[in-house]
């Protein structure tokens, strides 16, 4: 251990001490995004940091390994140490994974700082934002669960100030846990879902973002339990409402000096977005189909991803392969302030490190090789007819995990950026995934066909 860095333990080491911190957790990530880890007490932070907690890869979904292989090792990120808001004396560590001695191929925060080291070499930073959309709800023994809120359903409950207040007591106390920590918050809203709502937080580097949205999910569904509730990241648990996005604002910037270089104030096609913008829809345009196996991951996802299926009328989600400007029927959007480009098929389900490693690597492919998306879409893309849009060139997105899955096994993109191991077990786990759903007899099923003929 060189000097500076035994240094550095040392000063964290005392500023967890005052801070009361008697517990380490070194946390990485499965294939889904969820956090894992072992407890280290504070005494033995040193050999924490050198890797010291070993871990079964066969254990956790989606780690390419054997139960005869080596071991992986936690190595946090000492940058990252944050006392738990809800547990004073515990902090966590994003960890990257360590095999045989060196960065774990298939680790998800391995396989974004890879993607970030190619924007390094660029000459870019890469700035990340995600708008965090989700519910809160309780256990209801007939129902399996409901809104905390006792009040009768809207058909239109977003901004409602009544629901709002009602969850003003886990809510406030969550934002004020995200404030404490830095994180900026600058708005907060009851959503269009019963019981729905959304965070938004000032952006951050693409890995400091991802690791704090892990963090994020951890720590709502710790704080809603304190108050008789549990935070949900399924994107769409009710059929007849909007779902949860998880929505990816990015940009590149200046790595010297961090200026915004998507943003123009003399944009020709009116977005305030500079060329390289562009180049960076039309990258990730390009890779569309397969990022939304990744950034849309489950079979619920696609539940969120219709025009229709909510009460208030539309559902706010993309479904079309095109861009526009402040225009929220377009997948990638412009937000009218510029500066900025929006992926709105990201949910709440998605695992950050590999959306945000996928989306990044296609936009930053668009940006090599110059690529023009073409114009905006000014319209309400929804009220297209279909030969309208065949007439625009506009394709429709997945519209089952199986055709995302599909999209994603085709592109060349996805194995250069997960590598091989992960891109295979990634793969093999959601054709499983897929396949135990058309398997499944739902009620739905039983309550049209059983009594049909």
């Amino acid at each position: 251990m060189t000097t500076d860095k035994a240094s550095s333990i040392a000063t964290l080491k005392k500023k967890l001490e005052n801070a009361g911190v008697k517990f380490m957790m070194p946390s990485y990530v499965d294939m889904h995004g969820v956090s894992k880890t072992k407890v280290v007490p504070l005494p033995h932070i040193e050999d924490m940091v050198d890797g010291s907690e070993l871990c079964t890869g066969a254990a956790l979904d989606g780690v390419p390994q054997d139960v005869s292989d080596e071991e992986v090792s936690s190595h946090p990120d000492i940058r990252s140490a944050t006392v738990l808001p809800w547990n004073n004396d515990v902090a966590w560590f994003a960890s990257d994974l360590w095999c045989g001695g060196k960065p774990f191929e298939p680790c998800s925060r391995n396989i974004l700082q890879r993607t970030l080291a190619i924007a390094d070499e660029m000459g870019y930073g890469v700035n990340l934002g995600i708008e965090a959309e989700f519910f809160v709800l309780k256990d209801d023994d007939q129902e399996g669960f409901k809104p905390l809120s006792e009040r009768h359903h809207l058909a239109k409950p977003a901004y409602d100030v009544s629901r709002f207040l009602d969850n003003r007591g886990w809510l406030f106390e969550l934002v004020n846990a995200m404030n404490d920590l830095g994180w900026d918050v600058y708005s907060l809203d009851h959503e269009d879902g019963i019981g729905q709502f959304e965070i938004d937080f000032r952006h951050a580097d693409a890995l400091t973002m991802s690791d704090r949205y892990v963090f994020f999910r951890l720590m709502a569904h710790e704080i809603a339990r304190k108050h008789g509730g549990f935070a949900t990241f399924m994107p769409k648990p009710y059929a007849d409402r909007a779902g949860s996005g998880a929505h990816f604002n990015m940009s590149l910037a200046d790595k010297g000096t961090g200026k915004n270089l998507f943003a123009s104030a003399t944009d020709p096609r009116g977005c305030k977005l500079d060329k390289l913008g562009y180049h960076f829809i039309a990258g990730v345009l390009k890779h569309l189909p397969a990022i939304c196996a990744v950034v849309a991951p489950t079979v619920n996802s696609y539940k969120r991803l219709v025009t229709k299926g909510s009460m208030s009328g539309f559902t706010w989600a993309p479904v079309f392969l095109c861009y526009g400007n402040n225009n929220r029927t377009n997948t990638v959007r412009i937000p009218k302030s510029g500066g900025r480009v929006e992926l709105r098929v990201a949910d709440s389900a998605c695992n950050p490190y590999l959306g945000a490693a996928m989306t990044i690597r296609a936009g930053l492919e668009g940006v090599r090789q110059q690529l023009d998306p073409g114009d905006p879409h000014l319209d309400n893309m929804y009220l297209k007819s279909p030969q309208e849009l065949a007439e625009l060139g506009v394709k429709q997105l997945p519209a089952t995990l199986s055709e995302a899955l599909d999209a994603f096994e085709a592109d060349p993109l996805s194995k250069e950026v997960f590598g091989e191991a992960m891109f295979n077990s990634w793969l093999e786990f959601k054709r499983d995934e897929w396949h135990a759903y058309t398997n499944h007899v739902s009620q739905w099923e039983v309550n049209r066909y059983l009594k049909f003929y």
